[in-house]
């Protein structure tokens, strides 16, 4: 009988392991579900630093290498399922209703939040003891997901002499690579609603509709890797684009799989990357290079927390301030506390930031020098600190600033829905068009809703819609332009005999 080697024994272990973890995580989640306080992900980043400091312990302080921080296990297997179905479940009503100040925030406020953190962290580091860093470093430090199109822009370019010309061609560069990775999702998602509706593949069997749904979707965001684009944009809209043809173009058994098989995936995926980031925080070899000065790692983690807070609040309140002047009806107006649960939802930084300071501060997950190691162990801290504390808060936040609706009105929210995302509030009327009978609940709602709905508002969703019914859905399909299937014949005929 073969020996199985100490590497493949290591791997063995460390599999078992991360399985019963996952295993706990989901358990315990589920058991303070109805906690306001704690989730899936926070729970997980706890156990994996309680894991890590229980490698510590059993090693005797030394690095047990369990563990190495990969970022193509990151980026190529654990976050594409994350991002396509934020896209997949993401309501595309609210979505284009809101399409210019979400691209407002999106582009202007990353741009605003990353020039007050790199600035703020140059001016503030360099009268640091920390080491060499680079404009390039400075330029890098605790992106989040919607920087990462800001951080390849970076990376492209010599900025070492910066001048007039060199920053337009990275404003340029950005904005290619947000347009153009954004119009490389739209086309797979389209691709994948023709070739499903012509071809049909349900007549045969629902688990090739499937498949292709899948592979697709992973298709974009390889393909966005191959061109060096950002593959986070490519599949977030590829995801959009699938919820709103493709989705509607299978048979209703692969519609059940698919919004089923994308979540677990999804759910999956998000517990692994925090019990992994979790005990990977742990990793003694990046704390050793700054465990001579500890007091001045606590004051850089301090700057970048504080920097973060300065920087999303300098662009949440002057844009949503823009965004309301465009706004004609009072209850479309983002409100201060809306604006301040987005300002405090935001702050939390995860699994991205980690990711790109390792790409730009290690090699293979290990780094030699001072500068380097207080840029790692410094957004180490600011993500376990920020999704820890910023949020167990968040929660209770959001239910002081904005309460839940009451329950009758919940419930008749809370229904099984139609499509991928969930359902909203259906313009307070049944069936037969008269309103709902809330009794006394107080409701805000326009003074005429006859009025509101003969005279739709000409925003950037009214437009699309039309667009929408007369060219897009006759070609790509959709929500009725297809005819209802419940499922394969195979499967039709399977429940016929039983």
């Amino acid at each position: 009988m073969d020996i199985i080697s100490t590497s493949d024994h290591s791997s063995i272990v460390a599999i078992n392991l991360f399985v019963a973890l996952l295993c706990a995580c989901i358990v315990i989640g589920h058991l303070l579900e109805e906690n306001r306080w704690m989730n899936e992900s926070i729970t997980a980043l706890i156990i994996g630093v309680g894991t890590g400091i229980v490698i510590l312990l059993i090693s005797g302080g030394k690095n047990s290498h369990l563990l190495v921080f990969s970022e193509d296990l990151f980026f190529i297997y654990l976050l594409p399922p994350i991002i396509f179905n934020a896209g997949f479940q993401v309501k595309k009503k609210q979505f284009f209703r809101n399409f210019m100040t979400i691209t407002l925030f999106g582009v202007i406020g990353t741009l605003i939040s990353f020039a007050i953190i790199s600035f703020g962290a140059m001016n503030f580091f360099k009268k640091m003891n920390i080491g060499t860093l680079e404009i390039a470093d400075y330029l890098g430090v605790v992106n989040d997901a919607t920087s990462v199109v800001l951080f390849n822009a970076i990376q492209s370019f010599d900025i070492s002499h910066i001048n007039p010309s060199i920053f337009f061609q990275f404003i340029g560069s950005f904005l290619y690579l947000f347009f153009a990775s954004t119009v490389l999702g739209v086309i797979a998602g389209l691709l994948s609603a023709y070739l499903i509706k012509k071809l049909y593949f349900g007549r045969h069997s629902t688990d090739r509709e499937v498949a292709v749904m899948m592979l697709m979707a992973y298709l974009s965001y390889m393909l966005s890797e191959l061109f060096y684009l950002s593959a986070i944009l490519t599949v977030f809209f590829c995801g959009i684009v699938m919820s709103h043809y493709t989705w509607h173009n299978v048979t209703e058994s692969s519609r059940i799989t698919t919004k089923h098989a994308f979540a677990t995936l999804s759910f999956g995926c998000e517990i692994f990357i925090f019990l992994y980031v979790g005990m990977d925080a742990l990793d003694i070899e990046k704390w050793r290079f700054v465990s001579d000065s500890p007091g001045t790692s606590v004051r850089v983690s301090s700057i970048l927390l504080g920097l973060i807070m300065v920087g999303r609040a300098a662009f949440v309140f002057p844009l949503s301030f823009i965004s309301n002047l465009t706004r004609k009806s009072p209850y479309e107006k983002i409100g201060i506390k809306q604006q301040v649960t987005v300002w405090w939802a935001g702050l939390m930084r995860g699994a991205v930031s980690m990711a790109l300071a390792y790409n730009q501060f290690t090699r293979a997950g290990h780094t030699q020098l001072r500068g380097n190691a207080f840029m790692i162990t410094s957004t180490i801290t600011v993500v376990l600190f920020s999704t820890v504390v910023f949020g167990l808060m968040t929660k209770p936040l959001i239910r002081l600033l904005l309460p839940s609706p009451k329950p009758l009105l919940s419930r008749s929210l809370s229904s099984e829905p139609s499509s991928p995302k969930s359902l909203t509030l259906p313009l307070l009327s049944n069936g037969n068009g008269s309103e709902v009978d809330l009794g006394n609940y107080n409701v805000p709602r326009p003074t005429s809703l006859r009025m509101l709905l003969a005279t739709p508002t000409h925003n950037v969703h009214y437009y699309w819609r039309k667009f929408d019914d007369a060219f897009m859905r006759p070609v790509f399909g959709g929500r009725g332009f297809v005819p209802f299937v419940a499922g394969s014949p195979t499967e039709q005929s399977g429940h016929q005999l039983q």
